[in-house]
């Protein structure tokens, strides 16, 4: 199996990111999906740049004996302990059992303490057993900084002042921009930007089956990692941005498709993403306008779940059938971010 893996660097900072362009045949009508590959950041991911804009809000305040203390799931623990390794202050990753052991590995890499909490919370997963370990060691603490990725603005900005204006500057058209949902702060801050400087774009939110992040309720249970949360969205408020919720057989079904048909491995959030696409190209079929998806990590990180047939038999009801849709034309150019199509 082929993984597209990010290339060697020794640079803390996020680095501009490809985008591959898929031309598809949705029954009969050809359509693009624009691919932004995050695994190509220094550290793998999306949350790199995240990592970043956490930092500036909090070097001020980190005491050199305690450093800083976030809850993860992986990507985002890994992006900040390497910037604290550089910095040289002590991390705390507050990790869970779904926490894939390749990301604990990266992270003690790094140098990071880490956390796994075991206990389930009220709602079947971990996160807010996570959150509630972060409270008992900041209260214990009093010098440790938390970062705070769920209620810090810097969070949406890394994505409303980097990000967004970068995919921009690469595909410049209009197009329905569609994004993984956690903390909700990739989504609000691309909705920000196209508010705020009249980008044409429809931004969407995509969440899975078990995830409370822009619902109520509770609809099964949640198996990937890096998308949906036990808890609400402080940055993105209900009905903000047209939302397609996923289950983690799609989500895999597409993994798997995109590893097929255009030889990249994406990590699962990303699956759901290209899922989503596919089944927005379907019920709009007389909409022409480009999909765009910011693919927040890599398939190696998903060695051990999406990618393993022992762990899709397990924890997917059903074996993913991946989508009947062909494909036209792979585009493997990567965009500058001042250049137009």
């Amino acid at each position: 199996m082929a993984i597209l893996h990010p290339p060697a660097s020794q640079e803390v900072s996020p680095s501009r990111t490809p985008v591959v362009a898929l031309d598809l045949d949705v029954a009969g009508a050809r359509r693009r999906i624009w691919l932004k590959l995050e695994s190509h950041n220094p550290h793998g991911s999306l949350k790199d740049r995240t990592a970043e804009t956490l930092w500036e809000s909090v070097r001020d305040r980190v005491h050199p004996a305690e450093g800083v203390i976030e809850s993860t799931s992986g990507n985002l623990g890994i992006a900040l302990a390497a910037r604290c390794a550089d910095r040289g202050v002590p991390f705390t990753a507050v990790v869970d059992p779904r926490t894939s052991p390749a990301s604990i590995a990266m992270m003690r890499r790094y140098g990071a303490q880490v956390a796994m909490v075991h206990r389930l919370d009220s709602r079947g997963g971990y996160l807010l057993s996570r959150l509630e370990y972060v409270r008992e060691q900041i209260r214990a603490r009093p010098n440790l900084v938390w970062s705070n990725q769920y209620e810090n603005d810097a969070n949406p900005r890394a994505h409303r002042e980097r990000t967004a204006p970068e995919l921009w500057g690469q595909i410049r058209r209009p197009a329905t921009v569609m994004l993984a949902v956690s903390t909700g702060g990739t989504l609000a801050g691309f909705h920000q930007f196209a508010q705020r400087q009249g980008v044409p774009w429809t931004v969407v939110g995509v969440d899975v089956e078990g995830s409370l992040a822009l619902s109520d309720e509770i609809s099964g249970k949640r198996v990937l990692t890096g998308i949906g949360s036990s808890q609400r969205s402080a940055f993105v408020r209900s009905g903000a941005a047209p939302l397609v919720i996923v289950s983690a057989h799609e989500a895999v079904a597409a993994c798997l498709w995109v590893l097929d048909v255009a030889d990249i491995a994406l990590g699962g959030s990303s699956g759901a993403l290209v899922a989503a696409a596919l089944r927005w190209f379907r019920l709009n079929r007389h909409d022409d306008t480009d999909i765009a998806v910011v693919c927040p990590d890599g398939g190696d990180r998903y060695l051990g779940t999406v990618y393993s047939a022992v762990w899709r038999k397990e924890n997917i009801a059903v074996h993913p059938h991946t989508p009947r849709i062909g494909v036209l034309r792979v585009h493997r150019e990567h965009r500058e971010a001042n250049s137009a199509r």
